[in-house]
């Protein structure tokens, strides 16, 4: 760590809390990971709530931060982060061991206030708060490490448009059951990167039953993209939660999906129908995703490269998917390349075809394809990992999922020495 500005900032409280107040994330999360004062961390998590840093706090609870320790007066009333319109922030002052703070007459009331934020909508509610008659600034921003809200603008005035996703976080707390039409309603109005969208998704996929499943699988056949995606989404998810010995989503999910695949034309639909066959371990599924191999969209050939020949259930790889894999390794597109070694990397299949193919992406231009060939060589025992990684340049600060992948070389280095 350095001195000077926030994304330099000096060692201990001034350097995390500069850093927080600057609202520098990925600053923070670097903090974090090296070790800063743990007594320094609920301190930040006040700070961060009360500059509206949703993000931020959500970061600094996953890294160990009590808000239990930190007083009512210290920080946001609920009524105030509810009002901002951030998900992620509400979120935050709901944490477990602070939620007991809030009686129930309270989260009613701020249910109710959700409901009629989102039913005015955040721009309608700016422009009566300010007077101001100019046109709202609408951007989209990071509200959470997963999710995207629209930020309006106006009058030096700013607030978020995820209220439905509060209102929906608020009913599952007081256990409303909101009914699917209406969750639906809610994420419609979104896009799907959007937080409103995913705690749509998620809520119903956990219900696991028969009425939701029905729901969700019906709008397969309607007009509209928005509609089969969101569909399509419910029936993915609600497969990939039930970890039930039973696992009784499994058969109707590779049923439709193998069928949808064939029909799908919208290509937002289409990738999520082969994201969800690639999470099927049953060689229908793999078939279904090769019929989409040479698909003229970057992002549906990301999808089955993604997909294929990564159960080891499955019987032996097929020369078809191997033959796939190697085609998708030399894409055109840099994910495609990159998400189809990594495939072949984690895999089970040790064709020394397959390891050539890795090891000629050391030369690949893109820094992203190189990581996943010397992490693909490194988990198929090839002593071309050790120098091929120390030719990489330092990974970029905060790139910890790069990290993850170059830890593959050690790892190698161990067993290969016997340690």
């Amino acid at each position: 760590m350095g001195t000077g500005t926030a994304s330099d900032a000096t060692d201990g409280e001034a350097g995390l809390l500069s850093a927080v107040g600057a609202g520098d994330t990925v600053l923070v999360k670097r903090l974090l990971q090296e070790d800063s004062d743990p007594g320094l961390r609920e301190a930040a998590f006040c700070l961060a709530v009360r500059t509206y840093a949703g993000d931020i706090a959500q970061l600094l609870l996953q890294y160990g931060a009590d808000a239990g320790r930190c007083g009512p007066e210290e920080l946001l009333p609920l009524r105030d982060a509810v009002e901002s319109g951030s998900p992620a922030l509400v979120e935050a002052l709901l944490d477990q061991r602070i939620r007991g703070r809030y009686p129930q007459t309270e989260l009613l009331e701020m249910r109710d206030l959700a409901r009629r934020r989102h039913e005015m909508g955040a721009g309608a509610e700016l422009r009566r708060r300010t007077g101001a008659e100019e046109a709202l600034v609408h951007t989209r921003v990071q509200d959470d490490e997963y999710y995207r809200v629209g930020e309006l603008t106006l009058g030096g005035r700013s607030v978020r448009d995820g209220h439905a996703a509060i209102l929906t976080d608020l009913e599952e707390l007081l256990g409303i059951r909101a009914s699917f039409e209406e969750l639906m309603a809610r994420a419609l109005h979104h896009d799907q990167d959007h937080t409103a969208w995913g705690r749509a998704t998620i809520l119903l996929a956990h219900r696991r039953d028969r009425e939701t499943w029905e729901a969700a699988a019906a709008l397969r056949t309607r007009p509209g993209p928005s509609h089969r995606l969101f569909g399509a989404e419910v029936l993915r998810l609600t497969h990939l939660f039930d970890d039930s010995d039973a696992d009784a989503f499994a058969g109707p999910a590779l049923d439709i999906f193998t069928d949808w695949s064939r029909t799908e034309t919208d290509l937002a639909v289409l990738t999520e129908v082969l994201n969800a066959l690639g999470e099927q371990a049953d060689s229908r599924a793999q078939e279904a995703l090769l019929a989409h191999a040479g698909h003229p969209d970057a992002g549906v050939r990301r999808m089955v490269a993604a997909g294929l020949g990564g159960w080891r259930e499955l019987p032996d790889v097929t020369d078809r998917v191997r033959q796939a894999l190697l085609v998708l390794m030399t894409d055109v597109d840099t994910a495609v390349r990159r998400d189809a070694c990594l495939r072949v990397a984690q895999g089970s299949d040790r064709a020394p075809v397959l390891v050539e193919a890795m090891a000629a992406l050391l030369g690949d231009p893109d820094r992203q394809v190189q990581v996943a060939a010397v992490h693909g060589l490194a988990l198929h025992n090839d002593e071309r990992c050790v120098e091929a990684a120390r030719r990489l340049r330092p990974p970029r600060p905060g790139g910890c999922s790069e990290e993850h992948y170059l830890d593959a070389v050690w790892r190698y280095e161990w067993r290969r020495d016997g340690s």
